[in-house]
Protein backbone atom coordinates (compact mmCIF):
# COMPACT_ATOMS: atom_id res chain seq x y z
CA UNK A 1 0.00 0.00 0.00
CA UNK A 2 3.04 2.62 0.75
CA UNK A 3 4.47 1.76 -2.65
CA UNK A 4 1.15 1.97 -4.50
CA UNK A 5 0.33 6.01 -2.98
CA UNK A 6 -2.45 4.54 -0.51
CA UNK A 7 -0.45 4.68 2.40
CA UNK A 8 2.24 7.47 3.27
CA UNK A 9 5.23 5.96 4.91
CA UNK A 10 6.05 6.88 8.87
CA UNK A 11 10.14 6.63 8.55
CA UNK A 12 12.00 5.01 5.94
CA UNK A 13 12.46 5.05 1.70
CA UNK A 14 11.04 3.25 -0.86
CA UNK A 15 12.13 4.06 -4.55
CA UNK A 16 10.60 2.65 -7.83
CA UNK A 17 11.94 2.88 -10.88
CA UNK A 18 14.16 5.84 -9.55
CA UNK A 19 11.29 7.57 -7.81
CA UNK A 20 10.84 8.37 -4.49
CA UNK A 21 7.12 7.08 -3.33
CA UNK A 22 6.95 10.21 -1.20
CA UNK A 23 8.70 12.78 -2.85
CA UNK A 24 7.01 11.92 -6.45
CA UNK A 25 3.79 9.63 -6.03
CA UNK A 26 2.71 10.51 -9.47
CA UNK A 27 5.89 9.24 -11.23
CA UNK A 28 5.62 6.39 -9.08
CA UNK A 29 1.93 5.29 -10.10
CA UNK A 30 2.94 5.85 -13.90
CA UNK A 31 5.02 3.01 -13.43
CA UNK A 32 2.94 0.92 -11.02
CA UNK A 33 0.12 -1.97 -12.07
CA UNK A 34 -1.66 -3.18 -8.89
CA UNK A 35 -3.96 -5.50 -8.22
CA UNK A 36 -5.21 -5.72 -4.51
CA UNK A 37 -6.87 -8.42 -3.38
CA UNK A 38 -10.33 -8.37 -3.81
CA UNK A 39 -10.30 -5.31 -6.21
CA UNK A 40 -12.49 -2.92 -5.80
CA UNK A 41 -14.39 -2.29 -9.55
CA UNK A 42 -17.55 -0.12 -10.27
CA UNK A 43 -20.88 -2.48 -10.18
CA UNK A 44 -22.71 -0.66 -12.39
CA UNK A 45 -20.38 -0.46 -14.97
CA UNK A 46 -19.38 -3.07 -17.80
CA UNK A 47 -15.72 -4.40 -17.91
CA UNK A 48 -15.54 -2.38 -21.45
CA UNK A 49 -16.96 0.74 -19.79
CA UNK A 50 -14.42 0.35 -16.89
CA UNK A 51 -11.41 -0.54 -19.07
CA UNK A 52 -11.91 2.89 -21.14
CA UNK A 53 -12.42 4.84 -18.02
CA UNK A 54 -9.17 3.74 -16.78
CA UNK A 55 -7.42 4.00 -19.95
CA UNK A 56 -8.72 7.81 -20.05
CA UNK A 57 -7.60 8.32 -16.67
CA UNK A 58 -3.80 6.48 -17.68
CA UNK A 59 -3.94 8.87 -20.34
CA UNK A 60 -3.30 6.51 -23.26
CA UNK A 61 -5.01 8.26 -25.66
CA UNK A 62 -5.31 6.98 -29.24
CA UNK A 63 -3.79 3.68 -27.92
CA UNK A 64 -6.16 3.24 -25.87
CA UNK A 65 -9.13 0.73 -27.62
CA UNK A 66 -6.46 -1.09 -28.85
CA UNK A 67 -4.75 -1.37 -25.67
CA UNK A 68 -8.24 -2.31 -24.20
CA UNK A 69 -8.21 -5.14 -26.96
CA UNK A 70 -5.16 -6.84 -26.22
CA UNK A 71 -5.41 -7.22 -22.51
CA UNK A 72 -8.99 -8.40 -23.29
CA UNK A 73 -7.92 -10.90 -25.23
CA UNK A 74 -4.82 -11.58 -22.53
CA UNK A 75 -6.83 -12.08 -19.72
CA UNK A 76 -10.04 -13.94 -22.08
CA UNK A 77 -12.63 -11.62 -20.75
CA UNK A 78 -14.65 -11.43 -24.19
CA UNK A 79 -17.55 -13.34 -23.18
CA UNK A 80 -18.43 -10.66 -20.23
CA UNK A 81 -17.45 -7.61 -22.16
CA UNK A 82 -20.82 -5.88 -22.55
CA UNK A 83 -21.97 -7.41 -18.73
CA UNK A 84 -22.69 -5.35 -15.80
CA UNK A 85 -19.43 -6.01 -13.81
CA UNK A 86 -22.16 -6.95 -10.33
CA UNK A 87 -23.11 -9.72 -12.33
CA UNK A 88 -19.91 -11.40 -12.93
CA UNK A 89 -18.82 -14.29 -10.93
CA UNK A 90 -15.32 -13.78 -8.65
CA UNK A 91 -13.56 -15.69 -11.17
CA UNK A 92 -14.46 -12.71 -13.94
CA UNK A 93 -14.09 -9.92 -11.56
CA UNK A 94 -10.27 -10.80 -10.31
CA UNK A 95 -9.68 -10.89 -14.07
CA UNK A 96 -11.03 -7.40 -14.55
CA UNK A 97 -8.58 -6.66 -11.87
CA UNK A 98 -6.07 -7.96 -13.42
CA UNK A 99 -6.80 -6.23 -16.66
CA UNK A 100 -7.26 -2.52 -15.16
CA UNK A 101 -3.22 -3.42 -13.60
CA UNK A 102 -2.05 -3.85 -16.66
CA UNK A 103 -3.60 -2.00 -18.99
CA UNK A 104 -0.90 0.86 -19.37
CA UNK A 105 1.60 -1.55 -19.61
CA UNK A 106 3.62 -0.66 -16.26
CA UNK A 107 7.09 -1.22 -15.57
CA UNK A 108 6.15 -2.94 -11.80
CA UNK A 109 2.93 -5.06 -10.90
CA UNK A 110 2.41 -5.45 -7.56
CA UNK A 111 -0.53 -8.24 -7.47
CA UNK A 112 -2.24 -9.23 -4.08
CA UNK A 113 -3.64 -12.86 -4.01
CA UNK A 114 -3.90 -13.21 -8.16
CA UNK A 115 -5.88 -16.40 -8.37
CA UNK A 116 -8.12 -15.64 -5.59
CA UNK A 117 -11.47 -17.24 -6.11
CA UNK A 118 -10.30 -18.72 -9.84
CA UNK A 119 -10.75 -22.17 -10.61
CA UNK A 120 -7.76 -24.63 -11.79
CA UNK A 121 -8.01 -23.59 -14.91
CA UNK A 122 -8.27 -19.89 -14.83
CA UNK A 123 -5.21 -20.12 -12.09
CA UNK A 124 -3.33 -22.06 -14.55
CA UNK A 125 -3.72 -18.87 -17.06
CA UNK A 126 -3.25 -16.28 -14.37
CA UNK A 127 -0.27 -17.81 -13.88
CA UNK A 128 1.31 -18.81 -17.00
CA UNK A 129 -0.20 -14.44 -17.46
CA UNK A 130 2.31 -13.63 -15.13
CA UNK A 131 4.96 -15.79 -16.46
CA UNK A 132 4.76 -13.99 -19.95
CA UNK A 133 5.55 -11.31 -18.44
CA UNK A 134 7.63 -11.46 -16.27
CA UNK A 135 10.82 -11.07 -18.58
CA UNK A 136 10.36 -7.39 -19.37
CA UNK A 137 8.87 -6.52 -15.70
CA UNK A 138 9.24 -6.35 -12.08
CA UNK A 139 6.38 -8.32 -10.55
CA UNK A 140 5.76 -8.39 -6.90
CA UNK A 141 3.56 -11.23 -5.82
CA UNK A 142 2.21 -11.31 -2.33
CA UNK A 143 0.21 -14.97 -1.92
CA UNK A 144 -0.47 -17.06 1.63
CA UNK A 145 -0.64 -20.39 -1.66
CA UNK A 146 2.84 -21.81 -1.49
CA UNK A 147 2.29 -23.32 -4.89
CA UNK A 148 2.17 -20.26 -6.22
CA UNK A 149 5.49 -19.26 -5.32
CA UNK A 150 6.95 -23.02 -6.65
CA UNK A 151 4.96 -22.12 -9.72
CA UNK A 152 5.95 -18.57 -11.11
CA UNK A 153 8.23 -16.96 -8.63
CA UNK A 154 12.06 -16.50 -9.05
CA UNK A 155 12.64 -14.73 -5.86
CA UNK A 156 10.92 -15.47 -2.30
CA UNK A 157 10.41 -13.54 0.81
CA UNK A 158 8.51 -14.27 4.10
CA UNK A 159 7.76 -11.25 6.18
CA UNK A 160 6.53 -11.88 9.70
CA UNK A 161 6.24 -9.72 12.60
CA UNK A 162 6.89 -6.78 10.54
CA UNK A 163 10.70 -8.69 9.64
CA UNK A 164 11.90 -9.57 6.73
CA UNK A 165 12.66 -13.62 7.85
CA UNK A 166 14.22 -15.04 4.31
CA UNK A 167 15.47 -13.49 0.78
CA UNK A 168 15.99 -15.90 -1.63
CA UNK A 169 15.06 -18.17 -4.20
CA UNK A 170 11.95 -20.98 -3.94
CA UNK A 171 14.93 -23.20 -4.09
CA UNK A 172 16.77 -22.60 -1.81
CA UNK A 173 13.66 -22.07 0.53
CA UNK A 174 12.71 -25.56 -0.39
CA UNK A 175 16.21 -26.94 0.71
CA UNK A 176 15.74 -25.67 4.47
CA UNK A 177 13.10 -28.29 4.78
CA UNK A 178 13.42 -31.15 7.17
CA UNK A 179 12.61 -33.54 4.11
CA UNK A 180 14.93 -31.89 1.43
CA UNK A 181 16.02 -35.21 -0.12
CA UNK A 182 14.52 -37.37 2.06
CA UNK A 183 13.65 -40.90 0.65
CA UNK A 184 9.98 -42.54 0.52
CA UNK A 185 10.01 -46.14 0.65
CA UNK A 186 7.83 -48.65 0.17
CA UNK A 187 8.60 -52.56 0.80
CA UNK A 188 7.20 -55.58 0.42
CA UNK A 189 6.82 -56.58 4.12
CA UNK A 190 7.16 -60.05 3.30
CA UNK A 191 10.54 -59.39 1.95
CA UNK A 192 12.02 -57.12 4.07
CA UNK A 193 11.80 -58.01 7.73
CA UNK A 194 13.77 -56.10 10.26
CA UNK A 195 14.23 -53.25 7.18
CA UNK A 196 14.13 -50.04 9.43
CA UNK A 197 16.94 -51.10 11.79
CA UNK A 198 19.14 -52.09 8.94
CA UNK A 199 18.02 -48.46 6.95
CA UNK A 200 19.42 -46.44 10.10
CA UNK A 201 22.46 -47.87 10.31
CA UNK A 202 23.42 -46.16 6.58
CA UNK A 203 26.04 -43.70 6.72
CA UNK A 204 24.09 -41.21 5.18
CA UNK A 205 20.68 -41.79 6.66
CA UNK A 206 20.25 -39.36 9.86
CA UNK A 207 16.78 -40.98 10.72
CA UNK A 208 14.48 -43.65 9.96
CA UNK A 209 10.60 -42.60 10.38
CA UNK A 210 8.87 -45.82 10.33
CA UNK A 211 5.03 -44.91 8.20
CA UNK A 212 3.27 -48.21 9.22
CA UNK A 213 2.17 -51.02 7.32
CA UNK A 214 -0.63 -51.23 4.72
CA UNK A 215 -1.66 -54.11 2.27
CA UNK A 216 1.21 -55.85 2.66
CA UNK A 217 3.82 -53.00 2.18
CA UNK A 218 6.33 -51.62 4.77
CA UNK A 219 6.51 -47.79 4.66
CA UNK A 220 9.18 -45.80 5.98
CA UNK A 221 11.00 -41.99 5.29
CA UNK A 222 14.43 -41.80 5.33
CA UNK A 223 15.72 -38.43 6.25
CA UNK A 224 19.63 -37.82 5.57
CA UNK A 225 22.45 -36.05 7.51
CA UNK A 226 22.99 -32.58 6.33
CA UNK A 227 20.39 -32.64 3.49
CA UNK A 228 22.29 -34.50 1.51
CA UNK A 229 21.54 -36.65 -1.37
CA UNK A 230 21.21 -40.36 -0.21
CA UNK A 231 19.02 -41.74 -2.89
CA UNK A 232 22.25 -43.72 -4.25
CA UNK A 233 23.17 -45.20 -1.22
CA UNK A 234 19.53 -46.28 0.14
CA UNK A 235 18.34 -48.05 -3.91
CA UNK A 236 21.47 -49.48 -3.74
CA UNK A 237 21.44 -51.05 -0.71
CA UNK A 238 17.80 -51.69 -0.87
CA UNK A 239 18.23 -53.64 -4.57
CA UNK A 240 21.27 -55.36 -3.49
CA UNK A 241 19.41 -57.02 0.01
CA UNK A 242 16.99 -58.28 -2.71
CA UNK A 243 14.04 -56.77 -1.31
CA UNK A 244 11.01 -56.12 -2.94
CA UNK A 245 10.37 -52.28 -3.82
CA UNK A 246 6.99 -50.83 -4.38
CA UNK A 247 7.73 -46.93 -4.05
CA UNK A 248 10.65 -44.91 -4.02
CA UNK A 249 10.81 -41.51 -4.43
CA UNK A 250 13.10 -38.57 -3.47
CA UNK A 251 11.35 -35.40 -1.75
CA UNK A 252 12.66 -31.90 -2.85
CA UNK A 253 11.41 -30.28 0.62
CA UNK A 254 8.43 -28.85 1.28
CA UNK A 255 8.00 -24.93 1.17
CA UNK A 256 5.06 -25.05 4.00
CA UNK A 257 7.01 -27.15 6.44
CA UNK A 258 9.76 -24.18 5.94
CA UNK A 259 7.68 -21.56 6.29
CA UNK A 260 6.28 -22.78 9.28
CA UNK A 261 9.08 -23.68 10.95
CA UNK A 262 10.31 -19.68 10.19
CA UNK A 263 7.51 -17.53 11.44
CA UNK A 264 6.97 -19.76 14.48
CA UNK A 265 10.87 -18.80 15.11
CA UNK A 266 11.75 -22.84 14.83
CA UNK A 267 14.33 -22.66 12.29
CA UNK A 268 16.95 -19.17 12.40
CA UNK A 269 15.39 -16.31 10.39
CA UNK A 270 18.04 -15.27 7.81
CA UNK A 271 17.58 -12.91 5.39
CA UNK A 272 19.49 -12.06 1.96
CA UNK A 273 19.71 -8.73 0.20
Amino acid sequence: KMLSGFLTPTSGTAVVCGHDVVADPMAVKEQIGYLPEGAPLYPDMTPRQLLRFAGDIRGLGAKRNARIDEVVERVELQAVLEQRIETLSKGFKRRVGLALAILHDPDVLILDEPTDGLDPNQKHQVRELIRSMAAGKVIVLSTHILEEVESVCTRANIIARGKLCFDGSPESLRSRSRFHNAVSLSLKTATANGAGDALAKLDGVDEVKIEGEADGLSNYTLFPKGSNSILREVSDYVYGQGWEVEHLHVDPGRLDDVFRDITEGKAPATAGR
